[in-house]
């Protein structure tokens, strides 16, 4: 592996040709000013950066060394920056920090020490590099453009798989913005008529006058501007995939039309006589309730049913555990190498924000939101306000398994007890445990049962019939 790229910001010529050989796991690159700095950094696109604040023209004090640390950073916010000085240690440390840089060593530097945060700064660039790659990269999933790690989803996707091989019509129910389209393109790319077109046509998006025309075509003369026979939809998608989205905007004028072609698979033009056989599989979708609309009159029942010949419904975002998070950083990873923007990611209140929003938009308004927020920001991370979301809660939920494990009983612990009235020996039945295990639990967790409920140690001893029905459950308190 090439060895990583350190610059060294320093106006003494003695530390400079110390510092050249101090580093020697590293290539080592040098700049004395901060026009010198500005260069070598767009140059070299060094991957961590040791800066001395008192530089010329200002060697005595520190502005141009914060400075050049601006500049740095402007560069690339990425950049670990360590920052050596000794002028008022303490508070250029603080201002430095505040300003961007990774971590601070007083002079004179020992060089055992420095070489220690030098090392630390190089590996967190290598591993957000790491990060930034391994989310760019393209995942290991058969359905192009679905990310997702929530088992609800993920069940979809293999539903969409094994019907991919099968041409039967699939119904797609999910609100806007979960994916339908893309699912649909995976019914056809993966199945036998992936070489054959694939012809969309969202059936809110046109008038009703000239959706007839759009879906079965025209003959020169069907109407006034048709000037020339065109083929519709369907015809376009002979041999493979008919993708109708917002179905239940079909006008009633046109259903009738629409199931005839569903039953026997030829079309006619409007304007025209001859019948034209197809063959076309149907993929359709909307985020409305057809049954409902089927039993008000609004849909064509028998329309319904040859249309949801395999009905998927697809979760939206805010049912999809940690898809949202999952989906920014990745929508994160895309749109910063697209726009060319070296950024660290998305920081905690951008997290917090993302896991605490609804999402009505669903996956299209969280890559739009990351899109402009990726564009737009001044820092170095994503932020909530970047987002233009409100700053969620800190998630509470514990990480560590112990913590979890505690949690988790205890909620067990007290569902048992309300649905037991407080009552020790029915809880301990439905948590099945024996009620001295129960008793420790319950001091453990510092709760309480209904008074007159506790058992040894507070009102006397259990009864021997309850010690012995203890004792044959198992259960070792």
């Amino acid at each position: 592996m090439s060895k990583p790229t350190l610059l060294i910001v320093e106006d003494d010529a003695g530390l400079l040709a110390q510092y050249r050989w101090a580093f020697p796991a590293c290539r080592v690159v040098l700049a004395s000013d901060r026009r010198q700095a500005e260069a070598v950094a767009r140059r070299e696109h060094p991957s961590a950066a040791l800066l001395d604040l008192g530089l010329p023209p200002d060697p005595e004090g520190v502005s141009e060394g914060f400075a050049t640390l601006e500049t740095l950073r402007r560069i690339s916010p990425g950049l670990p920056v360590v920052v050596a000085s000794g002028r008022d240690e303490r508070a250029n440390m603080l201002r430095a920090v505040s300003a961007g840089a990774y971590d601070f060593c007083e002079k004179p530097v020992d060089l055992d020490v420095l070489r220690t945060v030098v090392d630390r700064a190089l590996r967190l660039r290598a591993l957000e590099e790491e990060n930034r790659q391994l989310a760019a990269a393209p995942k290991p999933s058969p359905i192009s453009a679905i990310i997702t790690a929530d088992d609800g989803m993920l069940r979809v996707c293999r539903t969409v798989e094994r019907l991919a091989a099968v041409s039967v019509p699939v119904l797609l129910l999910g609100e806007s913005g979960t994916g339908k389209e893309a699912l649909a393109r995976a019914l056809h790319e993966l199945g036998p008529r992936a070489k054959k077109p694939f012809a969309a046509l969202n059936c809110a998006a046109i008038p009703e006058a000239l959706l007839e025309s759009e879906l079965f075509g025209h003959e020169r003369g069907a109407f006034t501007g048709a000037v020339r026979q065109v083929a519709g939809k369907i015809e376009a998608a002979n041999g493979g995939t008919l993708f109708l989205d917002e179905i239940g905007d079909l006008p009633m004028s046109l259903q009738a039309k629409m199931l005839r072609f569903l039953q026997d698979q030829v079309v006619e033009r409007v304007g025209g006589r001859t019948q034209l056989r197809v063959d076309v599989r149907v993929v359709s979708a909307t985020n409305q309730p057809l049954e409902t609309l089927a039993e008000n009159g609004g849909f064509r029942g028998d329309l319904l049913y040859r249309l949801n010949g395999v009905t998927v419904r697809i979760p939206p975002l805010r049912e999809r555990g940690g898809d949202a998070l999952l989906l920014a950083r990745w929508f994160f990873a895309r749109h910063s190498q697209e726009f060319d923007r070296r950024l660290r990611g998305l920081d905690a209140s951008a997290a917090d924000a993302i896991a605490a929003h609804h999402w009505p938009g669903n996956v299209r308004e969280l890559e739009n939101r990351v899109r402009r927020a990726v564009l737009m920001t001044e820092g170095p991370q994503i932020s909530a306000a970047d987002l233009e979301l409100e700053e969620g809660p800190p998630s509470d939920q514990p990480l560590d398994l112990r913590t979890a494990r505690a949690a988790a009983e205890r909620a067990a612990i007290s569902r048992a007890l309300a649905l037991s009235d407080g009552g020790v020996a029915a809880a301990a039945r439905l948590l099945g445990i024996s009620r001295p295990t129960l008793y420790g639990l319950l001091d453990e967790h510092g709760l309480t049962a209904r008074p007159g409920a506790r058992g040894p140690g507070q009102n006397g001893d259990a009864h021997p019939e309850a010690q012995a029905e203890d004792n044959l459950s198992g259960d070792v308190p």
